[in-house]
C-alpha cells in the first residue's frame, strides 16, 4: 500500500488544494512526499527527499516538506535553513502532533490537509507573501518507493 495506492485521486485533490491555499498566505513553498516504507530515521529520510526534490533551491530557503511513510506510519515536517533561522525551535510540534493523531485514526489525507493549513498560517507570520511572489515548486504530491 505505497505511493499512489495509498491515496486515491479524490483524497489527493484536497491536499494539493490545501498547498495552493497555504501558499497564497506565505512566500514559503510546501511539498508533500509519500512513500510506503521508511527503514531509516524519519528525519534523515525526509532530509534526503528534501534534497532530491531540490527544495533547498528556493530563493529564501523557505521550503517545507511534509514526509509520510504510509506502511511504516512515520511522518516528518522539515523546513529549510531560512525557516529554521527565523522560527522558534518547536515551530512544527503542533503540526506534527496533528499529523500523528490523524494518521493513528487512519486519516492521513485529513491530517495532511490540516497540517498544511496550520503550516501556511504559521509561515505567513515569518514569510508573508510578497508582491510578485512566484510558485517556485510544484504543488503536486510526489511519490516514492
Amino acid at each position: 500500500m505505497g505511493g499512489t495506492m495509498f491515496l486515491s485521486s479524490e483524497q489527493q485533490r484536497p491536499i494539493t488544494d490545501a498547498i495552493a491555499a497555504a501558499e497564497r498566505l506565505t512566500s514559503g513553498e510546501i511539498r508533500v512526499h509519500i512513500e510506503a516504507r521508511c527503514k531509516a530515521d524519519v528525519m534523515d529520510r525526509a532530509a534526503f527527499v528534501f534534497e532530491k526534490l531540490a527544495m533547498h533551491k528556493t530563493e529564501l530557503r523557505n521550503g517545507v516538506l511534509f514526509y509520510l511513510a504510509s506502511e511504516s506510519r512515520k511522518v516528518a515536517v522539515l523546513g529549510d535553513a531560512g525557516i529554521h533561522a527565523a522560527v522558534p525551535e518547536n515551530f512544527w510540534d503542533d503540526v506534527l502532533a496533528v499529523l500523528k493523531s490523524r494518521l493513528a485514526q487512519n486519516d492521513a489525507a485529513g491530517g495532511l490537509v490540516e497540517g498544511i493549513r496550520m503550516a501556511g498560517e504559521q509561515l505567513a507570520q515569518f514569510f508573508p507573501v510578497a508582491e510578485g511572489d512566484i510558485n517556485e515548486l510544484t504543488d503536486d504530491i510526489s511519490f516514492g518507493a
